[in-house]
């Protein structure tokens, strides 16, 4: 299989496509990126990788950073941590309060925003957020081999001064008794993993161990992998989540940032990055590059 040029063909596509998508204003630093870049990269279990466009352009990867923190919870508390979140998909925008509130404090799954602050908030317990964070950003280095990758504090700064929702998240969670760090201890500590700074490249080379692979690092057991990835599955798109899967057919998670990072189990890690968003809050040239890529390789975990 060409690789490469199923890269250099959906880039070609992708960077002719008029409708690139909108940026998320909602942070100004975001707001400021160029919806006209897109990038594409595929990593090998071995860390042989592919890229096309813009795969080597850093930027923030936003909630494709919760795959890292849950899978450290998960590593830290095995399946205890599912007394605090669940496992089911929202069917909900990613940052709903509403949802929360029918389900007293417990939210849905570990991907939308109420989820990932539960999961911050378990594996700040005992640390001090530097620490954490220090634990987090070198977790991922290990995972991508990679010293380079960085926190943009910038980012993380923009989205503190515009987190209101989300710290309204976290208080609705400690009035239940599901936080044990003040709210906004967990939201900054919060923030700044958001705003891990990455690129495409990078990001697919991180995201290696999800493949389950003897050739790529070994970050968690193999129970988790599998675990991790169906949640990907069912949870990594928000209410978008059964389009993506029926679509592309690969776990894969999106962020705000633009980026997607999909796994093709025992065979890639995949990465497309594209600012402008669709509706749903997901990359839209992203979306439809991953489509793309599912078809041309033939790659699905449905067979």
């Amino acid at each position: 299989m060409d690789i490469q040029n199923i890269l250099d063909t959906i880039t070609a596509d992708m960077q002719a496509m008029p409708d690139k998508g909108q940026v998320a204003d909602y942070i100004p630093q975001l707001a400021c990126v160029d919806p006209n870049q897109f990038g594409m990269a595929v990593a090998l279990p071995d860390g042989t990788v592919f890229t096309a466009g813009d795969a080597n352009t850093p930027f923030s990867i936003q909630s494709v950073s919760k795959v890292f923190t849950l899978t450290l919870a998960l590593g830290r508390f095995g399946d205890q941590l599912w007394t605090r979140v669940g496992r089911e998909p929202s069917g909900q925008p990613f940052n709903s309060i509403l949802q929360l509130e029918h389900e007293r404090g417990i939210p849905r799954n570990p991907f939308i925003n109420a989820g990932a602050l539960a999961v911050t908030d378990a594996i700040l317990t005992g640390y001090q957020p530097k620490e954490l964070l220090g634990e987090l950003l070198r977790f991922v280095q290990d995972c991508a081999d990679d010293d380079s990758i960085v926190i943009n504090n910038a980012v993380a700064h923009s989205e503190t001064l515009h987190g209101d929702r989300n710290m309204a998240l976290a208080h609705f969670m400690a009035a239940h008794g599901n936080l044990e760090n003040r709210p906004e201890l967990t939201c900054g500590t919060y923030f700044h993993q958001c705003a891990l700074q990455m690129s495409c490249a990078q990001l697919a080379r991180a995201g290696r161990y999800l493949t389950a692979h003897p050739d790529a690092p070994h970050m968690v057991s193999l129970q988790r992998v599998r675990r991790i990835n169906a949640l990907m599955l069912t949870c990594g798109h928000y209410d978008a989540s059964g389009d993506f899967a029926y679509r592309v057919g690969l776990p894969g998670k999106s962020g705000v940032g633009g980026a997607i990072l999909a796994i093709a189990p025992g065979k890639a890690a995949i990465c497309a990055w594209s600012p402008g968003l669709n509706d749903y809050g997901n990359s839209k040239l992203g979306t439809r590059a991953m489509e793309r890529f599912a078809h041309m390789t033939g790659w699905s975990v449905f067979g």
